[in-house]
């Protein structure tokens, strides 16, 4: 519990304090226990309302689930209104600002920001970080990202737009770190242009929240910007390699103490769901890779989210926890489940006492968009000190302008110490570490096609069942696609030849797919075929698990011969002779330079790429993927990955 204040001098005992973090936890005479940020809060809300110190008007744009107001409310800030378009989450801040709540007295403001116009006359300050999903990794994935291509990469205006009509002194703004990057930096350079533009000296930093006592990594932008010339300067870290006196960071283990989970159900459902069991503590999804050593390798090498089957080590910060995700998304417990809604608070610092509006998936997009208010207390301790001149009780230490931190290097070493904890695991698991040997085995079988490319089998043969026949040989697998005649003329064939490291992993050699089937669609047959075969024997869950993730290098061949040339729609085979072969593939090109290379019309290479989405292989457009510009197109993988789980199956091109 959150004990008695003791005063002391701070200009005479912080000289004797290692960490300038330790004197305001002297300060308040607080121990850091697991619930150590809420008293933190508390204790500085009650000190500075004892001081009668001057309130600073503060208006909280974009407001989410409340992270930044709860930050800047406890610091002293008057938040006196938050603006926030969805319903659901200004449900919850609409439920803290009651009397006797961590928001009391803030008025709740639901509606879009296109349409708001402060009423209040004199604001102070304002805090807020419009929705960042343009500029997020999920749409760096999709062939760059939407940036100020999407309606919601331009809401920084609506910012400028209040900042002009209210002007207040300052104004603190987040985002993600990716917004300085993305789209060549033009978004970024126009966002610091707007910003300037309404008189504002802007101080920026990308920040890393375990560094100021989240027990969670989450490296966002913080720009503060000032009215007029006075300087700033961002608070030094008070935890991890980076603070004064090198103190702990505060870990997820210590953070959740105390919560019950009697209640809670272990384990995860769904056809990966038991692998995460094995998983170490700190690892992901890549524990089952041939990078990490995994002597039966289930996924390729970041074919997912670094979230997925993420699981959080007790004794590190986790990773960042995400507004929006499936049943695999991370961070999940050390224990083999999901988290408490209750733990997730205590991981993004938001108080226990503070209540989260709606179900629990809603629950968790309020916490995963919310800056950790323990990361946003410090920044207000910076901004209230150095802006507003306010003395604090306890000494600041801050960031020259030149001086570095260290998170993004300490984050580049970590796949060795991932991969040094992952062959710990597996040498227990599998001694000798020896690869699987297939059984020579053959066999046929006739199998029917759905509208969502999925492979079923069926006992009898008719018009719309395709023959098939398949021949593992040690490191040789070999599949073939018959017709109805039987006659013995092929259509066409695949050779697909491993690199010797992958064959030393998953020990197949060769693949080869052969059709006497005439039909475009017996393309998709047989890789899917191949798929299946992948899954039973060699673990893989799709072609995407052994060939890998499209931006990085194959380490792969694929020969594609057109045994009978005369075949229609003759643009089809020329075009999937070129796919195949991996030319033009997985990078996003002009239409017309892709016609070049394969000395095709341009309006026969459109066909034919409309006929191969409609069997399976993903092709995106600026119709599919607003991240790609109009005319240009992206074929991101030689063979068909399309499958029942796809939303791209369901985009027209």
């Amino acid at each position: 519990m959150m004990q008695q204040m003791q005063l002391f001098d701070p200009e005479e005992d912080a000289q004797n304090l290692d960490n300038w973090f330790q004197g305001a936890i002297k300060f308040f005479n607080l121990d850091e226990e697991p619930r150590w940020p809420d008293y933190f809060g508390t204790a500085f809300r009650n000190w500075h309302m004892n001081q009668k110190n001057t309130q600073i008007k503060t208006l909280s744009l974009f407001s989410g689930g409340g992270g930044l107001d709860i930050a800047f409310h406890d610091m002293g800030f008057d938040i006196f209104e938050c603006v926030e378009i969805e319903k659901k989450f200004s449900d919850s801040l609409l439920l803290n600002s009651a009397k006797g709540k961590r928001l009391y007295g803030c008025n709740v403001v639901c509606k879009d920001i296109r349409d708001y116009a402060p009423t209040e006359q004199d604001i102070d300050f304002i805090i807020g970080g419009p929705p960042c999903q343009t500029f997020s990794a999920a749409g760096a994935r999709a062939s760059g990202v939407n940036g100020m291509d999407d309606r919601r990469g331009t809401l920084f205006q609506e910012y400028v737009r209040i900042l002009n009509q209210a002007r207040p002194k300052a104004f603190l703004f987040e985002n993600v770190y990716r917004i300085i990057g993305a789209q060549e930096g033009e978004p970024w350079l126009l966002i610091q242009e707007a910003f300037k533009g309404a008189g504002y000296k802007l101080h920026w930093r990308i920040l890393d929240a375990a560094d100021y006592g989240v027990p969670q990594h989450r490296e966002r932008l913080i720009i503060v910007g000032i009215r007029d010339e006075c300087d700033f300067l961002f608070p030094s870290p008070t935890h991890g390699p980076d603070s004064t006196n090198k103190k702990a960071y505060y870990t997820a283990g210590n953070a959740v103490i105390g919560i019950n989970t009697n209640k809670c159900k272990t384990g995860i459902n769904g056809r990966h769901g038991h692998l995460l069991n094995d998983i170490p503590p700190g690892l992901n999804y890549s524990f089952y890779t041939e990078k990490m050593g995994h002597p039966r390798p289930v996924f390729g090498w970041r074919s997912k989210f670094s979230d997925y089957l993420y699981k959080a080590d007790p004794n590190t910060p986790t990773r960042t926890i995400k507004a929006q995700g499936g049943q695999y998304t991370g961070p999940l417990s050390w224990e083999n489940r999901h988290f408490m809604i209750d733990e997730l608070k205590r991981l993004q610092t938001f108080p226990d006492d503070y209540e989260i509006s709606g179900n629990r998936q809603t629950a968790i997009h309020q916490i995963g968009n919310s800056v950790p208010p323990q990361m946003g207390r410090i920044m207000a301790l910076a901004i209230m000190n150095q802006v507003f001149e306010l003395e604090l009780p306890f000494n600041i230490k801050y960031l020259r302008h030149d001086e570095k931190l260290g998170f993004r290097a300490r984050k580049s070493s970590l796949t060795a110490i991932y991969k040094n904890k992952a062959a710990e695991y597996i040498n227990l698991k599998f001694p000798g570490n020896k690869v699987d040997v297939y059984k020579k085995e053959s066999g046929s079988c006739n199998m029917e096609l759905t509208d969502k490319f999925q492979l079923v089998e069926h006992n009898q043969s008719n018009p719309t069942t395709f023959s098939l026949d398949f021949t593992i040989d040690y490191n040789k697998w070999v599949f073939r696609c018959k017709n109805k005649t039987n006659s013995d003329h092929k259509i066409f064939s695949i050779l697909i030849k491993m690199s010797p490291e992958q064959k030393d992993i998953i020990n197949i050699g060769e693949v080869h797919l052969i059709s006497y089937d005439k039909r475009p669609v017996s393309v998709l047959v047989l890789w899917k075929f191949f798929e299946k075969k992948l899954n039973d024997l060699a673990y893989k869950d799709d072609l995407i698990q052994i060939f890998g993730y499209y931006q990085y290098k194959q380490s792969f061949k694929f020969y594609f011969k057109l045994t009978k040339e005369d075949m229609e729609p003759w643009f089809f085979w020329k075009v999937i002779s070129h796919i195949t072969r991996g030319e033009c593939v997985g990078k996003t090109l002009n239409i017309n330079d892709i016609a070049d290379y394969y000395n095709i019309h341009t309006e026969h290479l459109l066909e034919a790429l409309k006929m191969l989405k409609t069997i399976g292989f993903e092709i995106r457009s600026c119709n599919t993927n607003k991240q790609i510009k109009e005319g240009d197109y992206l074929i991101p993988y030689q063979f068909p990955t399309l499958n029942e789980r796809s939303l791209q199956r369901l985009t027209e091109l």
